[in-house]
């Protein structure tokens, strides 16, 4: 069986960049759950600098979105001016490295290392909760400020959802979703229809990292958002958008090794406290409230069901898969209850 030699394309990669600086050493230092490809380039001078490889998806949206997080890196303001990794330009434009054979279609992107300061725990408390909610309103009104001043994003739910029922109409589709078409089209069918009930494509847009596990950023010893890694999720959109992963954060349970995309997070009353000290700094509405059902459920479709087996690996994407088809659908009507959180919030 012929293996692809992921090393040598990050080492072209590099060549293809600045041949003048000698790499010494290339090592992979992926998080081994999802199906990219992240590596530390050591050069004979002891600099280095980190290379991102994925090759799922398209390559233009790749380009597009490390595009708008290099010039959000730029953008944003104090105190958030130093959170993102900036990517290496050559000239005047992002670098971003194509491969292709008859195997694979890839794309690397180099990135300047970023500093870590305190990962959260595990399990948060009260005070912890209550100041996440608050960093992360600042965060996205900081956001907000700056979403004009970013190039276009191509990328919506509905091209997201529009490219899932493609895949499951195609002949390999056909094949990998068998029997759970009419779940998916059932399901993609009411998130179309509440997405225009609620006025999804009236809300702002902004840049939103979706992915926000306790792996993914780091806080200063206040909590205060200090550094964020891994985009792979990265899209201009709804702020809502980050706020399944937020009550994740913030859940009783907390950060554990092997994980379940249930919705129950977004009814506890640990998110319910994070959402108060969010709102009282950067309010939200109504529409959104009920939207987070909706943000759930083009989660599940988009990136358990579309993408499961590029994000995760072959055993997670079948287990995340399997629970998506027999809980995480079906919990959605009986489970979310926006009336709770409208009242908490006084809205």
């Amino acid at each position: 069986m012929y293996k692809i030699d992921f090393l040598k394309i990050v080492k072209l990669a590099w060549q293809n960049y600045d041949i003048s600086r000698t790499i010494r050493s290339v090592d992979d230092i992926s998080a081994k759950v999802s199906t990219n490809h992240v590596y530390k380039i050591t050069f004979e001078d002891n600099g280095f600098i980190i290379a991102k490889l994925s090759y799922f998806g398209r390559h233009e949206h790749f380009v597009e979105d490390h595009t708008i997080i290099n010039s959000l890196s730029n953008n944003l303001p104090y105190p958030y001016e130093n959170i993102l990794s900036r990517s290496l330009m050559k000239g005047n434009q992002l670098y971003v490295y194509r491969y292709q054979d008859a195997l694979i279609d890839a794309w690397v992107v180099f990135y300047r290392p970023i500093k870590i300061k305190k990962r959260l725990p595990k399990r948060l408390n009260e005070e912890q909760i209550a100041k996440l909610g608050q960093q992360f309103a600042h965060f996205h009104k900081a956001c907000h400020l700056i979403r004009n001043t970013l190039p276009p994003s191509s990328k919506t739910l509905k091209t997201d959802i529009d490219h899932l029922l493609e895949i499951v109409n195609s002949d390999f589709g056909a094949y990998e979703h068998r029997s759970k078409e009419d779940i998916i089209q059932k399901e993609s069918e009411t998130l179309f229809k509440n997405l225009e009930k609620f006025q999804f494509h009236q809300l702002p847009k902004i840049p939103v990292f979706v992915d926000w596990n306790i792996g993914n950023f780091s806080l200063t010893s206040s909590l205060k958002l200090f550094s964020r890694w891994d985009y792979d999720w990265f899209r201009m959109s709804s702020r809502i958008l980050d706020f399944y992963f937020l009550s994740r954060v913030v859940s009783d349970v907390g950060d554990r090794t092997v994980f379940t995309y249930n919705i129950g997070p977004l009814m506890e009353d640990r998110f319910i406290l994070f959402l108060k000290s969010y709102h009282a700094i950067f309010p939200l509405t109504s529409n959104e409230i009920h939207l987070l059902k909706e943000v759930y459920r083009f989660f599940i479709l988009n990136y358990v069901i579309k993408d499961g087996r590029y994000f995760f690996h072959e055993i997670y994407a079948s287990k995340l898969q399997n629970e998506a088809y027999k809980s995480y659908f079906p919990s959605i009507e009986k489970e979310f209850n926006a009336g709770k959180l409208l009242k908490a919030l006084n809205i």
